[in-house]
């Protein structure tokens, strides 16, 4: 079987699959961090290609464990818009630059949570609008297939409703566990996937699956009020971090 045989990779890959776990677990958005770390050694598109398979697998085990904590009213919302962000994506992948996708979210997220932080917020928890939640569900969709960041967009909808913990991390997962499973055709018809990738996922998917249960473990011990802050802490980071990429991007080209 061949594998990347390049031990830089491993050392790449082992954060980059821990962090993936943690994402996975319930602390969404922290893996945004894989994909650029493994291309630092391999090719980006290689690099989603051999984390897509690992998702999945990860995928599979977070809805599992919370198989019974989920909105339905939010994933009737947000599922047909990232179903069209995501036909999107495949249709003008070759045409939109990853950089400037990037710095729009990254804006998007930062002030999303300056506003959070420093604005006039409403007294109680509040429902956007069915046109509002299909909307960033189209942006989730088409940033998780053009630069694997969809949080932002998908934060932006979900964290003002205040839902009960769990209830969110288990929407969240679901959501993006059925984005990906959207990306394999995309995937598949641009030619990202070859035995090599495969057979590379398949060496860190133990790691990974490890990854996941400590991800879910830290999850449910994390107090609600607790975890909210991280996870708005969490999306400004993240979201300055594509400001930055993309931002760097624009100046070496």
């Amino acid at each position: 079987m061949t594998i990347i045989t390049d031990p830089l990779f491993y050392v790449l890959a082992v954060p980059a699959i821990t962090a993936l776990g943690l994402g996975k677990g319930g602390f969404a958005g922290v893996g945004m961090i894989s994909t650029p770390l493994l291309a630092l050694t391999v090719p980006p598109l290689q690099a989603a290609a051999i984390l897509l398979p690992i998702l999945l697998c990860q995928d599979a085990i977070s809805v599992w464990a919370y198989r019974r904590q989920w909105s339905a009213w939010n994933l009737k919302v947000l599922l047909p818009g990232a179903v069209v962000g995501v036909g999107a994506a495949w249709l003008f992948a070759a045409y939109v630059p990853n950089a400037y996708v990037e710095i729009v979210v990254g804006v998007t997220g930062v002030c999303f949570a300056l506003y959070n932080w420093f604005g006039k917020l409403p007294a109680q928890p509040r429902r956007p609008s069915v046109a509002a939640g299909m909307f960033w569900g189209s942006l989730a969709g088409f940033t998780s297939t053009i630069i694997q960041v969809g949080a932002p967009p998908y934060q932006v909808h979900i964290l003002p409703q205040r839902l009960d913990k769990l209830t969110l991390i288990g929407t969240t997962i679901i959501f993006f566990a059925l984005i990906n499973v959207m990306k394999l055709a995309p995937y598949f018809a641009l030619g990202q996937f070859s035995p090599l990738t495969l057979a590379t996922s398949l060496v860190l998917l133990p790691f990974a699956v490890a990854a996941n249960f400590l991800g879910i473990w830290l999850a449910r011990r994390t107090p609600t009020e607790l975890f909210y802050r991280i996870t708005y802490v969490l999306m400004f980071f993240i979201s300055l971090a594509l400001v930055w990429q993309g931002a760097s991007a624009i100046r070496a080209a």
